[in-house]
């Protein structure tokens, strides 16, 4: 395997050539066979190209030096390395497996030594090696073990291949057009893929749905005649560790076969599945499975042949078990189509609703994929209730990367304080599991496409970055995760002020969820966007819709009614100690309260604050954190590169200028809807 070539059109992001300084600066030896022990030996020859070491295959010494550097798979180590066995050895459970992706990094001398059962392992320990640079070569050190803690950790594009005349090339996508597919073509742009396999790999990311859940016309063709476009890609995604999955629409026997149905109960549907996914895999062996939207926003489901999703979900999984393939659920189901007048509908309990009571009728190849929270990636949200409440299924929960409620990428949002929280949660109380013991699998939909920065925004590439290194490791900070990317993007040998990037960065960063929450919609109330494009601020504009997204604000209060005593009982979901506590107007956590309840203006929060007080004062104070981060970003001239300046400049102009709007717009709403006056007379507009 050649070394690979850089994209020269995309920014190198987490993976410059700066990072690979220590790697690249050794003399390395490679020990280990197969497609990903070549991706590692090809990415150190790249590095020791650029930065003066060598690197040999399975000898000891590379170019004539002592090692300073080894990668091994066990049971490559030659006879006499009593180096790597010694490091082996010292596992904290000796003779326990390391699994198909786990490895240890230890250092008992003068050598650092990577070691993995697996070849993935090998490849996650360069990149662990990349992360440490040079402290991976300090004083000696004993074994750390490293394993993901959840086995999948997945990334949902959605990409069309057709150019949709709504939504476009990606659906929700806000940094250009697809990497994949472009006005109906696959792009073939290799040198793009690779690139972008190498940034997921070296962040822990294993697997790429690469089209929408939403299946159109076109895409639904990937699954049969359009099949070797999906392979070309899977074929340029293997030598990094990444399995591809392809979103099916459930109505495929119909629109591809002709058959008069899709009753996951008939058997012509059960064999046509199960021939189409045996050449599948024919095509493709490594293919991860299916991604299925159900049932779900006009998606063709089960439910018109009076079936249930375990009955639609079986099907797929019965096709998919004989190759190791899994089918990804979506319980993303609800009625869209809601009467905004009755207050007793709740969009919130849907996924319970329908899911719940199918808990152990799924098949072990089906993953429920479960969105963390039970409306649509808000800005805040509780956990979704269906995490605690499907014991005996597999579930997946699904972040949103891409930024479609938190800025859309035009505004400085680190969400891996929302996720860490999100993972960290115990829904049966202190002694309980957490969210991230629970999940079988991590999934996020994408954020990525055809701009130089990937992203759109420069700052957008920490969120990519903290979901693959948070699914591996859920335990990490955000804190220590931003560290990271900022060390690995912005090189601290090579800045004039590395300690200033650093400390401006987290300024800027650390807090701009809650920041966007603050200049958003408050108290957990969500979806004051206008509506289709889901910018900018609206607060009524979804007010009298099917969609099922309220606040039900009026002259006399504010929020929605979910209580079990006089709601809409979706607090009955949760087990204890959550549904009381949610229940409760008393011990309600703030950020939530509106969610829950319908209060007065004049309720006093736990704070201190009226909510109409906390309304005023929060938009003010989200307007004032985004003019300082703007003028933080100013101090960084000269220590970034020019065109990353420059786009973060530009668009934190447009975050101001937007936060503003959002400011001016709420507070003159509820200061209409309520006549309640500033406690400091500013003006409310």
């Amino acid at each position: 395997m050649t070394p690979p070539e850089p994209c020269s059109d995309a920014h190198p992001a987490w993976l410059p050539l700066e990072a690979w300084r220590a790697v690249g600066a050794r003399h390395t030896v490679v020990y280990g066979q197969g497609l990903l022990v070549d991706t590692v030996f090809a990415e150190i020859e790249r590095a020791c190209a650029g930065h003066g070491g060598a690197v040999a295959r399975g000898i000891g010494e590379p170019a004539g030096h002592p090692a300073q550097l080894m990668f091994a798979l066990v049971k490559s180590l030659p006879p006499g390395d009593d180096l790597g066995r010694m490091a082996y050895a010292e596992l904290a459970a000796p003779g326990e497996s390391l699994g198909s992706e786990g490895f240890v990094v230890a250092r008992p001398g003068e050598v650092t030594v990577v070691l993995a059962d697996a070849p993935a392992g090998l490849l996650y320990g360069l990149f662990e090696v990349v992360r440490l640079g040079e402290a991976a070569f300090g004083p000696a050190y004993p074994v750390r073990v490293h394993r993901p803690a959840l086995g999948r950790r997945m990334l949902d594009h959605w990409d069309n291949v057709d150019v949709h005349p709504v939504m476009g090339q990606v659906e929700r996508g806000y940094a250009g057009g697809s990497i994949f597919w472009r006005d109906g073509r696959p792009r073939r742009d290799r040198a793009r893929l690779r690139a972008y396999a190498r940034l997921l790999a070296a962040c822990g990311v294993n697997a790429v749905s690469v089209n929408n859940v939403n299946v159109h016309a076109t895409e639904a063709r990937l699954l049969t005649e359009r099949l070797d476009e999906v392979a070309e890609i899977a074929d340029e995604l293997r030598a990094y560790a990444i399995r591809v999955h392809l979103s099916v629409t459930f109505a495929a026997p119909v629109i591809l076969a002709g058959l008069p149905t899709a009753d996951p109960l008939d058997d012509r549907v059960r064999a046509w599945w199960a021939e189409t996914t045996r050449r599948v895999y024919d095509r493709i062996p490594d293919f991860g499975g299916y991604l299925v939207k159900a049932d779900s926003e006009g998606q063709p489901g089960p439910f018109s042949y009076g079936r249930d999703h375990a009955d639609g979900a079986n099907l797929l999984a019965e096709a998919l078990a004989p190759h190791g393939g899994v089918v990804h659920w979506r319980a993303f189901v609800y009625n869209h189509r809601q009467d905004w007048r009755d207050r007793s509908t709740d969009r919130a309990r849907a996924a319970f609703d329908h899911f719940a009571p199918l808990d152990g009728r799924f098949l072990d190849t089906v993953i429920v994929q479960v969105k963390h929270g039970p409306i649509d990636f808000q800005a805040r949200e509780p956990v979704s209730p269906v995490i605690a409440a499907m014991p005996g299924t597999r579930l997946a929960v699904e972040f949103q990367v891409t930024q479609e409620y938190t800025g859309q990428q035009r505004h400085v949002c680190y969400l891996a304080p929302w996720w860490s929280e999100v993972l960290q949660f115990r829904p049966w109380g202190d002694d309980g599991r957490s969210v991230a013991e629970v999940a079988a699998d991590l999934v996020a939909v994408s954020n990525v496409g055809d701009d130089r920065f990937w992203t759109g925004h420069p700052l957008a590439q920490a969120n990519l970055y903290a979901f693959g290194r948070l699914a591996w490791d859920p335990g990490l900070s955000p804190e220590t995760v931003l560290d990271e990317w900022i060390d690995l993007t912005f090189d601290p040998a090579s800045s004039a002020g590395p300690a200033l990037l650093r400390s401006t960065l987290h300024e800027i960063m650390d807090d701009s969820w809650r920041s966007y929450e603050r200049y958003t919609a408050p108290l957990g109330v969500g979806f004051m966007v206008r509506p289709g494009h889901h910018y900018g601020p609206d607060v009524d504009g979804y007010e009298y819709t099917p969609w099922g997204t309220y606040h039900f604000a009026d002259r006399d209060g504010v929020g929605v009614d979910r209580t079990r005593a006089t709601g809409t009982g979706f607090t009955g979901q949760y087990p204890s100690p959550w549904a009381e506590v949610y229940e409760s107007l008393d011990n309600c956590p703030d950020e939530l309260l509106l969610f829950f309840h319908h209060v007065p203006y004049g309720h006093v929060l736990h704070s201190g604050s009226t909510v109409i007080q906390h309304i005023y004062d929060t938009h003010f104070a989200g307007v004032r954190e985004v003019e300082a981060m703007a003028r933080r970003w100013q101090r960084l001239a000269g220590l970034v590169g020019d065109d990353v300046y420059a786009r973060v400049d530009e668009l934190l102009g447009e975050q101001l200028r937007c936060a503003r709007e959002w400011r001016d717009q709420v507070n003159a709403y509820f200061h209409r809807k309520s006549g309640v006056p500033d406690a400091h007379g500013r003006p409310l507009h």
